[in-house]
């Protein structure tokens, strides 16, 4: 291949991915990868084919395995954590809840099935905290 057309291929996949598509700097070392070939193609204009397509497969295998990970999470960061539901949220219990029982009530402008995940009744009134969110059921245990 034409040393130009690696270097045309490395700097539309690189492009690619700061400009439009987020595939998490995978295109990024491939076209790295791929303007690199270019250049040594342009330096060693006798190198056969096949050369290129190994340097080529080389760098970028050898690339995103030994640095995408680190190369990443420096530039975007490390993603903050998502939360998922209401786990740790408090609410007031509508109704005494024995162990293991459940209630309908509203929280969070949403209506659950609070279930007392403890071995001990909790009274109505009673501040509890979601410890599990399973489906729509919020496991609940007194506040602590």
């Amino acid at each position: 291949m034409a040393w130009w057309g690696w270097i045309i291929g490395g700097a539309v996949l690189f492009g690619a991915e700061l400009f439009f598509i987020d595939a998490q700097f995978h295109l990024v070392f491939v076209g790295s990868s791929a303007l690199i070939v270019g250049v040594s193609s342009f330096a060693m204009p006798d190198l056969p084919e096949w050369a290129q397509w190994g340097l080529f497969a080389v760098l970028s295998i050898a690339s995103m395995v030994g640095f995408r990970r680190k190369v990443y999470a420096l530039v975007r960061g490390h993603a903050p954590a998502v939360r998922t539901g209401p786990v740790n949220d408090l609410l007031t219990l509508p109704v005494a809840l024995a162990a293991h029982q459940s209630c309908q009530a509203e929280h969070a402008g949403s209506f659950w099935t609070i279930r007392n995940d403890t071995d001990a009744a909790l009274g109505q009134g009673t501040r509890v905290r979601v410890v599990r969110v399973e489906g729509l059921t919020l496991e609940v245990r007194p506040e602590s």
